[in-house]
């Protein structure tokens, strides 16, 4: 009996360690927090390019209130497709799916994030708390819906998708000129061939939950020539503030040879799958692209403080 009353109160312990490490993985899968991070990182160059004197409780804000949009817009985005990420190899282990997190909960928690973001940003300016809701409504209202629709849907997202890199410029100045549109542009570009990488090697997954990601719908030469096409356009676009036309947003020469240099290779990547339409070409071309935008915002950082 003793030995009994041991082991229940030790199994009981156990099980009340685990609540909050259950609680942490919860929120952290259902904000998808590797990608909030990313996003968050993005707003930061933004703002260091923008800032002429950093304000480190303004960043503090910035991280805090893009981290809380950005999570808000996956949670409400894996309650819609909760049914479909069930269907998905991917997905099917998110809370929701995998019954870790009930719908109503989940809701909650979506509209609390995207309250604490709009008041945080709102703290910041009114610009770009307008900004973050214009982020959070096209990624849930236009982007997720239309992912079961059309191959488009991953123009529409590029919008929201693009916002955040600007929004640290405009968190920066209280001001929307051609700098932040620079920003936006380079970002916004380079969504292409990073999400139809990912579509290509997740082709058969998404198929399960009825996604449309490529844009012919399929693995083709036409969606290879596109994921060409966008890559030297994102190139192109990270190398104009080197010719002085994008106001204070500026690189010098050498800054311009090592992001060309980092085109180079997203472009060689690029061509790979155009040559090979294989899944591991595609991979390697998602990881490089990953590593292009990250970094091309160090660069870009980087080179105004040291220049």
């Amino acid at each position: 009996m003793h030995r009994k009353k041991k082991t229940s109160l030790s199994i009981t312990q156990t099980q009340t360690q685990s609540v909050p490490q259950t609680l942490v993985r919860n929120f952290t899968e259902i904000t998808k927090f590797r990608l909030s991070v990313s996003v968050v990182f993005s707003s930061v160059a933004g703002y260091l390019l923008g800032a002429e004197t950093v304000d480190y409780y303004i960043l503090l804000l910035l991280c805090v209130g893009g981290y809380c949009m950005v999570g808000a817009s996956n949670v409400f985005n894996q309650i819609i497709e909760r049914d479909r990420d069930a269907l998905m190899e991917r997905t099917k282990d998110r809370p929701i799916p995998a019954g870790r997190m009930q719908v109503g909960t989940s809701f909650a928690l979506g509209i609390v994030l995207t309250i604490i973001g709009l008041v945080v940003l709102y703290s910041i300016n009114p610009i770009t708390a307008m900004f973050g809701a214009i982020s959070i409504f096209m990624y849930v209202s236009l982007y997720t819906p239309l992912k079961t629709k059309t191959p488009l849907s991953v123009f529409v997202g590029a919008f929201p998708g693009a916002i955040p890199y600007m929004l640290g410029w405009v968190a920066a100045t209280n001001n929307f000129g051609i700098e932040p549109g620079t920003l936006f542009m380079i970002q916004f570009f380079w969504q292409f061939p990073h999400f139809w990488a990912i579509g290509w090697f997740l082709y058969e997954d998404y198929q399960k939950g009825g996604f449309f990601m490529l844009p012919t719908g399929k693995r083709d030469k036409g969606t290879a020539i596109q994921v060409v096409l966008y890559t030297i356009w994102t190139v192109l676009a990270s190398l104009i503030p080197v010719f002085g036309v994008t106001g204070k947003l500026y690189i010098t020469p050498v800054s311009a040879v090592i992001i060309g240099l980092l085109g180079i290779g997203l472009l060689y990547c690029a061509v790979r799958l155009f040559k090979e339409k294989t899944n591991k070409a595609a991979k390697q071309l998602m990881l490089a692209s990953v590593s292009y935008i990250t970094l091309l915002q160090v660069v870009y950082v980087l080179d105004k403080f040291i220049r």
